[in-house]
């Protein structure tokens, strides 16, 4: 029964092993987050004696090669919420925040929760790919807000009242409008696109 907690940062991560009753089975030591080092990583695993779990707190998106190396290796691993091992064993006066110590700490949680630790599996990818096309989603929509809000801003600074003459941001009759103005006793050439409407404003 040997619980491996993984502390993960960028670029690598600090790894300890320990058994019942504090049996300690490997020490704290550093795995860069490379092939070769994924590599060393899962043999150094697979030579320990009985069943394994591994365990890493889901921060960020460093955690997920490290997770998907190790569950693609055969291993049984678990990712929990950082606030889990952030209470977990608060019982000191003595507050102890390196490395070495947070993946002693992840692997003790193992310990005392094994029966309830859950799997790392193919849904926790698609879930997670899921989040970052949402986030990416709502990106690109902020943006488009913002870019809208910039071209109306200019309008009404180039040629104020402009935009009494639409009532939403889509300004569907923005064409057919503006192409239909006489501005300074001369006809406005046809405008088709929000870039010409633009150009025709700052030009």
């Amino acid at each position: 029964m040997n619980a491996v907690g993984i502390d993960v940062s960028k670029g690598k991560s600090m790894v300890a092993a320990l058994r019942p009753f504090g049996e300690i089975v490997a020490k704290p030591f550093e795995v860069p987050h490379t092939s070769s080092g994924f590599h060393q990583l899962v043999d150094q695993l697979n030579s320990l004696d009985g069943s394994t779990r591994i365990i890493m707190e889901h921060t960020g998106r460093y955690y997920e090669p490290m997770a998907r190396w190790l569950s693609d290796s055969g291993f049984f691993v678990s990712t929990v919420n950082p606030k889990l091992i952030k209470d977990y064993g608060n019982n000191t006066l003595r507050k102890v925040k390196t490395d070495k110590a947070d993946s002693v700490k992840i692997a003790r949680y193992a310990l005392d929760n094994w029966q309830d630790l859950r799997q790392y599996t193919s849904m926790d990818i698609i879930r997670n790919q899921l989040k970052t096309m949402n986030h990416q989603f709502s990106f690109y929509m902020k943006q488009k807000t913002s870019y809208k809000n910039n071209l109306i801003s200019l309008l009404d600074q180039t040629y104020p009242g402009i935009n009494d003459f639409f009532d939403s941001p889509a300004r569907s009759s923005f064409v057919a409008c503006i192409s239909s103005l006489t501005v300074s006793g001369s006809q406005c050439r046809p405008l088709t696109s929000f870039s010409s409407v633009f150009s025709f404003f700052v030009t």
